[in-house]
């Protein structure tokens, strides 16, 4: 029966061959034996199994699925009672008493997954000399510092835990222990150039093989490294959320008021300075990375840069990339450039004091973008999502039309651009471009409108050559108009 169903094809057309038949029970005829009919629902249900995904066929062959992947348990403070002492708390209470056994939860989870790091990746690495102790110790930090500090959070909050399971009082407790928190400011300062390590060390065979493999283990939780490596400033900035969402559900005459907004507040400052550490460390990060092809494109003024306000991949007019950087003093124009294995910014230009910088916002179609094929031969594209800044010192007579890939994008440039010339000239941020510029700026701007890796060209350049011819040839028009008024007349 199969052998004519084949034989029907015509000669010149690919046999399709038995393991592709969608089904062996199709091939059966059918039967009254139970056996056979078993043995047939047996191959529907393993081919049904093929079908649905995470699944594979057992069968003579060795291999087998992936691990199951390691889960957190998820269990919630409520579902830790029976339904008498459930009963005997109030609705606030209740979630009350699961805000505070989030944070509790949080912390173990912390600490499992920092002693994790330490014995998955750290550990192993170094054992089989993937990398060497000092970069290590540069990627990992003081990892093993932190266990006991969120240890000691999780002893205080079990020891003030009552008989029926709940806390009955945690704000002091809370207030106590945040000092311990400042520890972080290093390691979050130095996560920037751990994570550009990081990414270097993966150009190695071994480490990427190493990473790999542990990011196919159960106890990864298809997480990679730097996903446990960030997890504790993760977890710093949820501290503040944690707190207020006790506070919102304690009653207002509850003791423990006054010390959760205390609490909150600590929180709040240690924060807000390795925040401010964080921003110096990576300003001062790229500063080092910055090249300069000559030393008069140093600018004095980059020693005195303590923040990176903005800073990404933008267009010129050309369609040119460069990497712009937007510091509290100037604006640098690079591009990305790799010198004995290691990633630069070359600067391309002399930076822009920010106390010099005008900036004009131009609406979409205003400007036309060249630099591609099609471009050569039509006068270019009309370009959206554009802004030009130039320098108003006479002597830089330099003007930047670049190109942001979105919308969004843009305001943030833009944003960031009123921000730091508000801060350095004393303008108001609110004030749009067209009024914050004067009319000699913005024509200053037009006439040194170039590309940015080219050299600004003088006032008597072309582009004020053609203006002058063109106004000529009007002069010579109505010249001509008039004398032909005057010959009627």
């Amino acid at each position: 029966m199969v052998c004519a169903l084949f034989s029907e094809e015509p000669s010149n057309k690919r046999v399709r061959p038995l393991a592709k038949v969608s089904s062996l029970v199709n091939l059966m005829s059918p039967s009254k034996n139970g056996a056979v009919r078993r043995f047939g629902q047996t191959i529907q249900s393993l081919r049904s199994d093929t079908k649905s995904p995470g699944t594979t066929l057992k069968g003579n062959s060795r291999s087998s699925g992936p691990t199951p992947t390691k889960r957190r348990n998820s269990t919630l403070w409520s579902e830790t009672l029976d339904i008498h002492q459930k009963s005997t708390f109030s609705t606030k209470e209740i979630k009350r008493q699961e805000a505070i056994y989030e944070l509790f939860r949080g912390e173990q989870d912390l600490i499992e997954d920092l002693q994790l790091a330490r014995k998955a990746y750290h550990d192993p690495m170094l054992k089989l000399s993937i990398m060497t102790e000092e970069e290590l110790a540069h990627i990992f930090g003081d990892l093993d510092a932190y266990i006991p500090l969120h240890e000691d959070l999780l002893i205080k909050l079990t020891e003030e835990t009552g008989s029926d399971g709940t806390v009955a009082q945690i704000g002091q407790i809370v207030i106590d222990w945040l000092p311990g928190l400042n520890a972080y400011r290093n390691y979050c300062s130095n996560q920037l150039a751990a994570k550009a390590l990081l990414d270097q060390k993966k150009q190695d065979r071994r480490v990427q093989d190493f990473l790999q493999r542990c990011l196919e283990s159960p106890f990864s939780r298809k997480l990679d490294l730097w996903s446990f490596l960030d997890i504790p400033r993760s977890r710093l900035v949820k501290y503040p959320l944690l707190l207020r969402e006790i506070l919102r559900h304690t009653p207002p005459d509850h003791p423990d008021v006054t010390s959760l907004e205390k609490a909150i507040t600590i929180i709040q400052e240690i924060l807000s300075d390795i925040n401010v550490r964080k921003g110096e460390s990576e300003c001062q990060y790229y500063i080092d990375k910055l090249e300069y092809l000559d030393e008069k494109q140093r600018d004095p003024l980059i020693d005195n840069c303590k923040t990176l306000l903005c800073h990404g991949e933008l267009r010129t007019k050309s369609g040119s990339r460069l990497h712009v950087f937007l510091f509290s003093e100037l604006l640098v124009l690079t591009r990305p450039v790799t010198r004995n294995d290691r990633s630069c910014f070359q600067v391309c230009r002399r930076p822009i004091p920010v106390k010099d910088l005008a900036l004009e916002d131009l609406q979409d179609g205003e400007i036309r973008m060249g630099g591609s094929f099609r471009g050569a031969f039509t006068n270019g594209e009309k370009a959206k999502n554009v802004f030009r800044v130039s320098s108003t010192d006479a002597s830089h007579c330099q003007s930047h039309t670049l190109h942001v890939s979105d919308v969004y994008h843009k305001q943030q440039w833009l944003n960031c651009l009123r921000t730091a010339i508000a801060q350095q000239q004393g303008a108001s941020p609110d004030v749009q471009e067209g009024e914050a510029v004067p009319a000699k700026r913005r024509s200053a701007a037009r006439v040194c409108d170039v590309n940015t890796d080219e050299n600004c060209p003088p006032a008597s350049g072309p582009k004020l050559r053609r203006q002058t011819l063109s106004k000529s040839r009007l002069d010579q028009k109505l010249h001509e108009s008039q004398k032909r008024k005057e010959t009627k007349v």
